[in-house]
């Protein structure tokens, strides 16, 4: 059974690697650049030290002329906030799972080639499982094995606990990537306060299937994480999922966060390099440049 488990591991590894040295790579280091420098500390002033660097509050406090030290800021936090409540993970074939671990193995090794630190928070109705910020290979396949593999013990949603627990571990300014199929409400407050203070983005694992016009008929469909049933009428032509997708467009948009719309066995490497893309350009737009 163990070398069961390890040959998935390493088959996702393998999959992922390639188009990461080849493309993402690049692109995520256009898109997510460090934020330059950071205050440090103050010291003495000595001559020659550049004068646009003194420190005039405590020059006036001690008497003495002191100036500021900065560090370059080299790396960065990256940190997957990946939804495994019975919805994202309970469909029939696994579709999503594999989905949502090889989106989320392509993110941890672009960030692991970057030389950032990347850490995994897994959530249901409760926060399920905390890999803390680390670097190298060992610690990305940590976190692919946890995506693979980890079995939950809650079935519902909830965000504003998960959001909670983000904001009280990212101390610094960090990338967020929550990923999920964002089927629960009342967490718009939230992640519009988180988004303030950190670069958040989300990743909606839609289901193609359900947005088919040519899928017709009533059929009894059963929700995994209350596990209440309905009639749902199909041929409105998706039009359930496809209200869903404008609130959560909407949300995301006057919450400041950037949304990937990722169907359920897509190309998560096309998908994310345009994410990259569309980013990148914006971010010129922004800059004038």
């Amino acid at each position: 059974m163990l070398s069961e488990l390890e040959s998935q591991l390493n088959l996702l590894e393998l999959k992922c690697r390639r188009p990461v040295e080849h493309l993402l790579a690049g692109e995520y280091r256009s898109v997510f650049r460090g934020r330059g420098v950071e205050f440090e500390d103050v010291r003495p002033y000595q001559p020659g030290d550049d004068v646009r660097s003194m420190d005039w509050k405590v020059t006036a406090r001690t008497g003495e002329p002191h100036i500021k030290r900065y560090i370059e800021e080299r790396e960065q936090f990256i940190y997957l906030l990946v939804d495994v409540s019975a919805s994202m993970l309970h469909d029939a074939d696994g579709r999503k799972r594999k989905t949502m671990a090889e989106v989320c193995a392509l993110l941890t090794l672009a960030a692991v080639k970057n030389h950032d630190r990347i850490g995994l928070i897994l959530f249901s109705d409760r926060i399920e499982q905390i890999v803390p910020p680390g670097k190298g290979r060992n610690h990305a396949m940590r976190i692919m094995d946890e995506l693979l593999h980890f079995k939950p013990q809650g079935r519902g949603t909830d965000f504003v606990e998960m959001l909670g627990r983000f904001g009280h571990l990212a101390r610094k300014h960090s990338i967020a990537f929550v990923v999920s199929d964002f089927m629960t409400d009342d967490y718009a407050q939230e992640l519009q306060a988180l988004a303030f203070r950190h670069d958040v983005n989300a990743i909606n694992l839609s289901d193609p299937q359900l947005l088919d016009p040519k899928v017709s008929g009533l059929v009894r469909m059963q929700d995994s994480e209350s596990d209440q049933q309905r009639i749902i009428d199909l041929g409105r032509g998706g039009g359930d999922e496809s209200a869903h997708r404008a609130r959560l467009k909407q949300t995301m948009l006057e919450s400041g966060v950037d949304l990937l719309d990722l169907p359920v066995g897509g190309d998560c490497v096309a998908a994310l390099a345009e994410f990259f893309h569309k980013r990148q350009r914006r971010q010129v737009d922004e800059t004038g440049g």
